[in-house]
């Protein structure tokens, strides 16, 4: 793995109208559930990242859908074992999240190098099987988000 990765990624909550979360399993880390996340590459707009991110580990247009910033970083420490992907000496990622609403859950196709299966979970299970603190509260956000935006 090269060591240009950016510490600016992208975090994607893709949910149903009825708020059922896809996750997908890590294939770096086998039991490691998470919604779509990926760095910046270049220059690319933080809205393109999100946008690329969901076509390559999905297989969805997210352009389709409703794909909304929702305007929230969360900046974490990086895991140690996932360091050696950065430049020497970085420690800290900046997330930003975005949400992709589809109108019903859809079959997917995971890219086999990054993610070894996926499942549709109502969002309060999706949130407890989540690894990832940051994840976790994006995705207990989907309600509150949800009811205070009349479609």
């Amino acid at each position: 793995m090269s060591q240009d990765k950016q510490p600016i990624s992208v975090l994607v909550v893709i949910y149903t109208s009825a708020l059922d979360v896809l996750l997908l399993e890590r294939a770096d880390h086998p039991g490691y559930w998470q919604s779509v996340t990926g760095s910046r590459d270049g220059e690319e707009s933080l809205r393109d990242t999100a946008i690329r991110e969901v076509a390559e580990e999905t297989g969805l247009d997210a352009t389709r859908f409703t794909l909304t910033d929702w305007k929230l970083q969360n900046i974490y420490e990086i895991y140690p074992h996932w360091r050696h992907r950065y430049p020497e000496g970085i420690t800290q990622n900046t997330e930003h999240v975005f949400g992709l609403q589809l109108p019903q859950r859809m079959s997917i196709q995971v890219s086999p190098r990054e993610h070894l299966n996926h499942q549709w979970l109502p969002y309060q299970d999706a949130a407890d099987k989540v690894f990832s603190p940051s994840n976790r509260a994006a995705i207990l956000q989907l309600a509150q988000r949800e009811s205070s935006n009349p479609s």
